[in-house]
């Protein structure tokens, strides 16, 4: 299932719209994907990119590569609060740009800041799969520090519950993922983002 919602709000005071105005045609210039940890925004978002011919990058692998230090690592030196923080600054930078894929980390969303340049600054896509998929596909990764508990199962149903609400409120598009292949899923989003384009757009 694919869901879209009109872009036609108005965004506060200084926040880049995302639509560009080009020779009287309207384009989307950032693209963010959002959701769960396990939901495939990393794998989608390079394809999604590749195909559009933009920019991806994964937000994540930014700030391991600003740090030289693994995710868990920074999760034990500084704290969830500390990453978070690190998240809020690469989130701020990289949706300033244009032509550009951002795959989100499934945590994002936690941060009312962050919800807010998300959704003024690009097109917010949501990948939702169902957690009992998510832990399929996360059992077995070690690099997940708030997965690194007793029950993972019910850690993701927690985490789902939470966040759900929070990535429904900010996303313009919603795609249902599930056990559909990321082909799919792209194409679906790409659907979503022709009716996107094809609305008119004041510059």
């Amino acid at each position: 299932m694919l869901l879209l919602e009109s872009a036609g709000r108005a965004s506060r005071k200084g926040a880049r719209p995302f639509f560009i105005w080009i020779s009287g045609e309207s384009r989307v210039s950032c693209l963010i994907l959002i959701g769960m940890m396990g939901a495939g925004k990393t794998t989608v978002g390079k394809e999604l990119a590749r195909r559009r011919k933009i920019r991806f990058a994964d937000c994540d692998h930014e700030i391991v590569a600003r740090t030289g230090v693994s995710i868990p690592t920074i999760f034990e030196i500084e704290g969830e609060a500390g990453f978070r923080r690190r998240e809020t600054q690469m989130i701020d930078e990289l949706t300033q740009a244009s032509d550009i894929v951002i795959a989100t980390g499934g945590g994002v969303v936690i941060a009312a800041e962050n919800r807010a340049l998300m959704r003024e600054r690009g097109v917010v896509i949501y990948l939702n799969v169902a957690p009992q998929i998510l832990f399929e596909r996360t059992r077995h990764d070690r690099n997940r520090p708030l997965l690194q508990v007793e029950n993972p199962r019910q850690r993701i149903e927690e985490l789902h519950r939470q966040r759900d609400p929070l990535y429904r409120e900010v996303a313009h598009i919603i795609v249902d993922g599930g056990r559909t292949n990321p082909g799919a899923m792209v194409r679906a989003i790409e659907e979503a983002l022709r009716k996107h384009e094809a609305r008119p757009c004041t510059p």
